[in-house]
């Protein structure tokens, strides 16, 4: 970590000169511009002056360019997830998240009648389930409910627990799971007085 820290400090400097040289200012021009002295503006593209926040800022301005290029910030990967299909006993789950542990999403996919007798299972965690489109039959311990369009179901998946399509259109749902004992924190904004 201290080698790659110290790699991309070694490369603001000569950065630092390349930018200035091709905006064709010298170094008195920037000191006048950005008040900090030509020995040091010297000192920092030449490497021999380590780079602090409080340089970077001033020259970032006098340079009309972000931070980011001042010190070659990596660049952000592509933040979308590209979820791989799981099928299982005929419906199908997209999983939203990429991070292993904590919370998983997933958009559930299950085609009409599906399963057709689904057996209550139970197992550790949590899990909350948003319908999107079509009807969900949920079954959990003594209730046998149907779920439309909009409607949210949260429970203990240690409670015996199934979920079937009961009609002839597919049913799409947006699952949350969440370890044993981690519950999801819903927040919503007072209702206006």
């Amino acid at each position: 970590m201290a080698n790659d820290e110290a790699a991309v400090l070694a490369e603001v400097g000569p950065r630092l000169r390349a930018l200035r040289k091709r905006r064709g200012t010298t170094l008195t021009e920037l000191a006048d511009t950005t008040g900090i002295s030509v020995s040091t503006l010297s000192r920092l593209e030449s490497g021999h002056r380590r780079p602090t926040l409080e340089l970077l800022l001033p020259l970032a301005r006098a340079h009309q360019v972000p931070l980011d290029e001042l010190v070659g910030a990596p660049t952000v990967g592509d933040p979308r997830v590209r979820p791989r299909p799981i099928v299982r006993h005929g419906m199908t789950f997209l999983p939203l998240t990429r991070r292993p542990g904590g919370v998983q999403a997933f958009k559930q996919i299950l085609p009409p009648h599906t399963p057709t007798e689904p057996q209550p299972s139970s197992h550790e965690g949590y899990e909350w389930l948003y319908v999107l489109s079509g009807r969900i039959r949920l079954r959990l311990g003594e209730h046998d409910l149907i779920l439309n369009p909009g409607e949210v179901a949260e429970f203990d998946t240690r409670v015996p627990h199934s979920v079937a399509n009961p009609d002839p259109t597919p049913a799409e749902v947006l699952n949350l799971f969440g370890p044993q004992g981690e519950r999801l924190h819903v927040r919503a904004r007072p209702a206006a007085d």
